[in-house]
This record gives structure tokens, sequence and C-alpha cells, in this order.
């Protein structure tokens, strides 16, 4: 007797997996961007690779965390009082069918390393604002 039952279960088996991973990937994303002060932000890496991912402000850092990873930790965290804003400048050509559209690539420099972001420009301004709100070094304490 040539029963199907047991690729059906295999089968079967395989798409749940798949289903509960991708609920795993929307309920990181959701609480991700729940949190307040959370912009979407890609990172470029060494190599010039670009990661798709998601910033977040706290107190004292700025973390970012990778797109598609079910890891609760950040995968950068920064220093706030480390950063210093470089500027910003539209993406090159090349970049553009790397990162989103309508983005800004801002260039951060931490602790003697450069770093890119690209980001939307209200994300922008909202970190330009964070960094400089951030207390002088030297002068008064954190609120």
């Amino acid at each position: 007797m040539n029963e199907p039952g047991a690729p059906f279960i295999v089968i079967a088996a395989v798409f749940l997996l798949l289903v509960v991973i991708l609920c795993l990937f929307g309920v990181r994303r959701f609480q991700l961007q729940r949190a307040l002060g959370t912009v979407d932000a890609s990172i470029c890496s060494s190599g010039n690779r670009w990661q798709m991912g998601v910033c977040r402000y706290q107190d004292a850092d700025l973390e970012w965390f990778r797109l598609m990873s079910l890891s609760p930790r950040a995968r950068h965290t920064f220093r706030r009082s480390s950063i210093v804003l470089v500027g910003r400048r539209q993406p090159t050509e090349s970049e553009r069918i790397r990162v989103q559209p309508d983005v800004v690539i801002v260039t951060l420099s931490y602790e003697g390393q450069e770093m890119l972001l690209a980001m939307k420009f209200d994300a922008y301004a909202g970190l330009s604002s964070w960094l400089e709100a951030g207390p002088v070094i030297g002068i008064g304490t954190w609120r």
C-alpha cells in the first residue's frame, strides 16, 4: 500500500515552521517599531555593504538592530558622547539600488571611524536634534 501520509506530514511541518518564523519576524519588527525613538535606517558596513535595520535612541546610546534577525540584542551600540555628525548627502547612483528610496546618507564619526547611515530626512533631523541635545562633555550632567 502506498500511503501519502508521511510526505504530507513533513511538508505540512516545514510549512508550519516557515509560518512561525515569519510571525516571529513580524512580532520582533512590531516590538522595535512600537518603542519610542526608533527609525528605519540602513548602515554601511565594511566592504561597502548596506544592511537594512532599525535605529533606536536611548539616553546615552544609539542602538542599531538588523532587520532580518530574530535577536533581541542590538547588532551595534554607539555611545552618544562619541558620535560626531559629519554631514549628509544624497545617495550616489550605485548606492540608490542598495538603499531605500528618498533617503539621505548621513556620515557619522564614531571613535575615529567613519560610519554611514541611510535614513529618511525626518529621521536625520531627529538624529541631529538628539545629538545636539546631549550634554557637553565636562559640563552639566545627564538629566
